[in-house]
């Protein structure tokens, strides 16, 4: 897991899910963990919360392994209380159906966090499929009925370190289940209704807004040129 997206859901933990002294059930959808390599577990540790991951393959860091990534029968309903998801939606070809399922494993409210990319080139694994703009995590949220807390795409708090910025450009969605549940959209008279994205950013700012020395502040810049540079030119 990279460096901007372990920051981002170590945010999202302290800033939405230690609010009680309840122990929190936390399913990690795409938790499959290349050895030597960092995962969210090290965020969701310790006796606040009971962390389990679930992949379509078994393996390292893997407790529930669904035979669907769209049908998860290994998963009652209200299964957990928090659920996250990182650099996983960009390989998933029907992101629209697994988010049906988020939504019916994850209790009446219930928080979601997702992070998937919106920068870097191909990658993968075994396909890749999407980049992500806020628009889209917002659009997903929708189609499952799900209340949106915060979304942004390579944004971050204001005076956070110059590592929340990558060559990834995190897109991050926080959602949260409602109580109850919501009518289906009625494709037939569904009209868009773009959503405010700078409230939505829930006070995130760009890099090039960040008040940091101009030195460092230059060499990150340029670096992220030649990165988005080397991207168009493949």
């Amino acid at each position: 897991m990279h460096k901007s997206s372990m920051i981002r859901m170590k945010w999202f933990c302290e800033n939405y899910c230690i609010n009680d002294n309840e122990k929190k059930t936390v399913l990690d959808v795409g938790s499959y963990c290349v050895e030597n390599h960092s995962s969210y577990r090290e965020i969701f540790n310790g006796d606040r919360f009971s962390y389990i991951g679930l992949d379509v393959v078994e393996g390292l860091n893997v407790a529930i392994a669904v035979k669907s990534p769209y049908k998860w029968n290994e998963v009652e309903d209200n299964f957990c209380d928090i659920l996250i998801s990182g650099q996983v939606f960009e390989h998933i070809e029907f992101p629209w159906l697994t988010i049906k399922e988020i939504a019916r494993v994850v209790k009446p409210n219930g928080l979601i966090c997702i992070i998937a990319p919106n920068g870097l080139g191909l990658h993968r694994y075994p396909v890749d499929c999407w980049r992500y703009y806020s628009d889209g995590m917002i659009a997903l949220a929708k189609w499952a009925g799900l209340e949106i807390l915060h979304v942004s795409t390579n944004l971050a708090p204001k005076d956070s370190p110059m590592d929340w910025y990558s060559q990834w450009q995190d897109c991050m969605l926080i959602a949260r289940k409602p109580e109850t549940e919501t009518n289906e959209i009625d494709v037939d008279t569904y009209r868009c209704e773009p959503v405010d994205l700078e409230k939505m950013s829930t006070g995130f700012i760009a890099f090039q807004e960040q008040a940091y020395e101009d030195k460092c502040y230059m060499k990150k810049k340029n670096k992220l040129r030649n990165i988005l540079r080397s991207l168009k030119n493949d």
